[in-house]
């Protein structure tokens, strides 16, 4: 909960809800205002045309127009420009005036001035003349006193005419009103504007919501451009998890491990490879023990079939493995059988399979790793590989026996000794093998080792990757989510980057299913 309350997301929610109001706002003002009937009117010029003003009421510089100069009563006169207009979002009718005289529509109301004489024009079409027109002496522009009597003229929407009104008695800027009704509508007055002024291309309304909105999105847009954290993966899950194993796959779970922590806060994952073995060996004890479910062993190729039932496995990526060599022996390709030949012991210097006359160091891994169980089976045809005679991969433990073998407890220990030891031969993980010094691959029958999707399906040394946990982890445990993580998510790429084939992958599925 902390979390969410982040400044981000406060302003985030709170700019959303203004928004929001802004959308309700719009539709409510477009519904219950602009598309309701209304009549506008307002007042485009009023101006004094009698002689000169003896009381100085129009607060300017006392000179009238004088043209009714030679009229007494029209001393005081003055010219008003009134504009009536359909400015809501429907049409009216005559039907829809709510006057009760058949007759009359409206009335224009001038306070303190008497109404002389009133004249229609600009009106917007022809037509709408004739509605100002008297029919059998009834009906028509009328006026008494300071009151002019409008008829009932349809207006269509956006629809409007002028009155130019004649008035004595009063001064310039005396109030003018409108009284009477519409049905379903409004009669209100306007903002006064020049007689010669194009209205605004945009209302009042639509320009703070164009401001708001535009604030709106503006906000947001930063939040998501500013803010560094990305969303964490949909599955994420907080917790401990230990993954054990293949010593040989472990600098991809260690790069794994590294990603799904900083996408999924809360989560604490440890990698301590040992190897595939001991790796399955220690799943098991934990999962008897009652905490199995956090921890997760890599095994290169499958557990013995004779180990724990209660393990489940998770195929994850096809790994290639390589022979390596000393980078002073030139020897580039061994076939199968040579290479039987040597780590049988009946093979022990380089110039008996075309290099150099060099006694042959093997450089091998310990009983439990799976990279050596995979090589046994995937290239010495079962056979098991001699005993161990040297303790530093140089010299014998006693000069009677066949060839120099020594064990080592991790690829990267393997790959340190063979670039060491001048007549060392070996094997490791292809990705670590190529990034590893003094060391060179060699090809087998002819074939160079490859995961790709174009690889060489009959090159030997190939296995799958194995994931195993004990039982069916929890749908929301962060086991569960790891692995998903791995398979299918992110950790996907990952796992290509260093050179292994995706089982979750069209080329990987079916290399993965034999």
């Amino acid at each position: 909960m902390d979390d969410w309350l982040s400044a981000d997301n406060i302003v985030a929610v709170l700019t959303a809800i203004v928004g929001l109001v802004v959308s309700v706002g719009v539709v409510w003002y477009e519904r219950r205002v602009l598309r309701r009937k209304r009549i506008g009117y307002r007042v485009q010029m009023d101006t004094p045309i009698g002689s000169d003003d003896p009381d100085g009421e129009t607060g300017t510089t006392n000179v009238r127009l004088g043209l009714f100069n030679d009229l007494p009563d029209m001393v005081d006169a003055t010219l008003v420009l009134l504009r009536i207009e359909n400015d809501g979002g429907e049409s009216i009718a005559d039907s829809d005036y709510t006057n009760r005289d058949p007759h009359r529509a409206l009335n224009v109301v001038f306070a303190g001035r008497l109404v002389r004489g009133v004249a229609v024009t600009q009106a917007d079409t022809g037509s709408l003349m004739d509605h100002f027109a008297p029919v059998g002496g009834e009906g028509g522009v009328r006026h008494e006193g300071n009151v002019i009597h409008l008829p009932r003229v349809p207006l269509n929407r956006g629809q409007h005419y002028k009155l130019l009104v004649l008035l004595t008695g009063g001064h310039v800027g005396g109030g003018v009103r409108i009284t009477g009704g519409i049905r379903d509508g409004v009669v209100v007055p306007n903002k006064a504007m020049p007689v010669d002024a194009a209205p605004p291309l945009f209302s009042r309304a639509t320009r703070w919501i164009t401001i708001l909105l535009t604030v709106c999105v503006t906000v947001l847009a930063t939040i998501i451009v500013v803010r560094e954290d990305a969303p964490p993966p949909l599955d994420c899950a907080t917790g401990r998890l230990t993954v054990t194993g293949s010593t040989a796959f472990a600098p991809v779970m260690k790069e794994i491990a590294r990603h799904y922590a900083a996408d999924c806060s809360g989560s604490e994952i440890k990698v301590e490879a040992d190897s595939s073995d001991r790796g399955v060996r220690d799943l098991a004890k934990a999962g008897e023990a009652g905490h199995g479910s956090a921890v997760v062993a890599m095994s290169d190729g499958p557990r013995p079939e004779s180990g724990p039932s209660k393990l489940r496995e998770n195929r994850i990526a096809v790994s290639a493995f390589a022979l390596v060599v000393n980078e002073a022996i030139p020897v580039r390709d061994l076939t199968v059988d040579q290479i039987r030949d040597i780590f049988r012991g009946s093979v022990v210097n380089w110039k008996d399979v075309g290099g150099p006359d060099r006694p042959i160091s093997l450089v091998s891994r310990n009983s439990e790793s799976g990279t050596r169980d995979i090589f046994r089976r995937r290239v010495l045809g079962g056979a098991s590989e001699p005993g161990f005679t040297s303790r530093d991969c140089v010299t014998k433990n006693f000069g009677a026996d066949p060839v120099i073998r020594c064990e080592l407890d991790s690829t990267e220990d393997v790959l340190s000794e063979v670039g060491q030891v001048p007549g060392a031969i070996g094997y490791a993980e292809l990705g670590a093998a190529k990034a590893s010094p003094h060391v060179h691959i060699l090809a087998i029958n002819g074939r160079a080792p490859s995961t790709g999707a174009d690889g060489d399906t009959r090159y030997p040394f190939n296995e799958i990757e194995y994931a195993y946990t004990y039982g069916t982890p929890d749908a929301d445990s962060l086991t569960a989510s790891f692995l998903h993580y791995l398979r299918l998510g992110p950790g996907q790429a990952i796992v290509a980057s260093h050179g292994h084939l995706p089982c979750d992958t069209p080329a990987g599925f079916l290399r993965c299913a034999r």
